[in-house]
């Protein structure tokens, strides 16, 4: 049997760029060579040079390659498409005029190691941006160094080890225990482990808060370092008890963390601050419209009290008169978190967000995330389980229960969902309710696509008591059909390999 020949037409399932090299095609021209040849062993040791020619890279032109990856790229989902209902994940759209102001000159051509007085813009942005956050949360310490959320919660954890250090001195070491809901974010014991910490886990109620008496149970047992606290919590409910909350904690001598990823629900109506928390990361690429998902950027600046406000990463950026720098004096800080000072493009994005909305605007942004959650909630109660009974705030959480007795499971549904044009929300996350799916439509959402969004649903219920199996064997319009995930995720190909005669035979 001869080689397959690769066919060169364009195609819905495109081939892979080395499948569309032919020999002799190239996407270059360079100058005729004018100086005189050097002796290769002159400029690398010949251990340190290639031997394959390069063999096995594409051979396309120009055109080749632009029309391969634009075309992959229409089939990319993304915010400027439609509703991202991903749970947790806050997916708003972002303003193009913060994409504006982050391209000014002055800002984008900034060098990272440009002297403090030419820098003087940029320094202001951030002490102006700190100054906000601070305001928002009611906590005057901000850090902007941390370059996502899981590292401003680790720093933060970090200010909690070195602030009991400080005041327990030898005898902190037996206070090693952080507190941490049962439908905690992953990252939360992984931030308390990486602190020195030890875990223990709070329980839910039925209605899908904290069990205070788990909680005082936990404390009585003596070594409480802290809590590591959600609100409003990742079933999307708020935590009505918190100020008991952080009384409980507070009089165990622990401090309280607050995870700042629900912050959409709470900006301009209520401050962390004021409930008694100590200490809050914030994620600028959720709640302030930064871009947002594949791996980053992201900007997760940690916020604490006056107390906590020593042991914040350095430099920190301060104003003397009319003069901003970097202070550096510090001899109670964690240390550096983060090379430079963090990833200032996502700083002048939320300090837009933030200006061009003011304080009646991110209030009535906050509410309306809340409004359109609670509207999808109602709607779709009668057609999913819905396992609290607590008004949701800014994301609403159903169950598979109803739809799992047909044997169709959440990811069925969610998969169904793609055939209806819209991104999935979250699945199986928290791990507190069996079949989880987690539903957050943030403020970018208008009526209408709230509505389709929920038609579609109903129509997946439907289905899926009428038809199951039309459910269970979806998406059916993608280029590629239901995926085994398991084994992608646990043996990935990395690498393509060309198929040569013997290959092509023995397939």
């Amino acid at each position: 049997m001869s080689i397959k020949k690769v066919t060169q037409h364009p195609t819905q399932n495109e081939a892979l760029i080395f499948e569309r090299s032919q020999t002799g095609r190239v996407g270059y021209r360079l100058p005729k060579l004018d100086v005189e040849e050097t002796d290769l062993d002159d400029i690398l040791p010949a251990d340190l040079r290639r031997t394959d020619d390069l063999e096995g890279v594409p051979e396309v032109s120009e055109v080749d390659v632009i029309r391969h990856f634009t075309r992959m790229s229409t089939w990319n989902f993304s915010i400027d498409l439609g509703m991202y209902p991903l749970g947790s994940c806050t997916m708003k759209y972002n303003s193009r005029l913060n994409e504006k102001v982050a391209r000014i000159a002055g800002f984008t051509n900034l060098h990272p190691l440009a002297p403090v007085e030419e820098s003087q813009g940029a320094l202001e942005l951030i002490y102006e941006l700190q100054e906000d956050l601070a305001e928002i949360t009611g906590l005057s310490g901000v850090s902007l160094q941390p370059a996502a959320g899981a590292h401003g919660e680790m720093t933060g954890v970090m200010l909690i080890r070195a602030f009991l250090d400080k005041r327990d001195g030898a005898a902190s070491k037996d206070r090693r225990v952080m507190l941490i809901p049962d439908s905690a974010h992953g990252t939360n014991p992984a931030s308390a482990a990486l602190a020195g910490f030890s875990v223990k886990t709070i329980k839910s109620t039925a209605e899908g808060l904290t069990d205070l008496g788990h909680l005082q149970q936990l404390c009585d047992e003596g070594g409480v370092a802290g809590l590591m606290l959600t609100n409003p919590n990742t079933v999307g409910i708020f935590e009505k008890n918190i100020k008991e909350i952080c009384e409980i904690i507070h009089k165990a001598g622990g401090l309280v963390y607050m995870d700042g990823a629900n912050m959409n629900a709470l900006v301009g109506v209520a401050r962390p601050g004021d409930m008694g928390v100590d200490v809050i990361h914030l994620n600028l690429h959720k709640t302030f419209s930064t871009p947002h998902g594949g791996g980053g950027p992201g900007s997760g600046p940690c916020c604490c009290t006056a107390e906590l406000e020593p042991f914040l990463p350095t430099p920190r950026v301060v104003k003397e008169g009319e003069t901003f720098k970097l202070d550096f004096n510090r001899p109670e800080s964690i240390g550096r978190v983060k090379a430079f000072y963090g990833n200032f493009g996502m700083f002048i994005r939320a300090l837009s967000y933030i200006y061009t909305h003011g304080a009646s605007g991110l209030r009535e942004a906050t509410e309306t995330a809340v409004l359109n959650a609670r509207y999808v909630g109602e709607l779709l109660k009668e057609d999913f389980d819905k396992p609290f009974e607590s008004d949701s705030m800014h994301e609403v959480i159903f169950s598979h229960k109803k739809q799992s007795r047909k044997g169709v499971h959440t990811l069925d549904i969610a998969k169904r969902l793609i055939d209806y044009g819209f991104h999935p929300m979250t699945i199986y996350f928290p791990l507190i309710v069996e079949g989880a799916m987690l539903i957050e439509p943030t403020e970018s959402v208008g009526r209408a696509d709230l509505d389709a969004f929920v038609e579609a649903m109903r129509d997946i219920n439907k289905e899926a008591q009428e038809n199951p199996q039309l459910v269970i064997d979806a998406p059916h319009s993608t280029r590629i059909g239901r995926l085994d995930e398991a084994t992608a995720a646990r043996k990935p190909v990395l690498r393509w390999k060309p198929e040569t005669e013997a290959t092509a035979k023995s397939a």
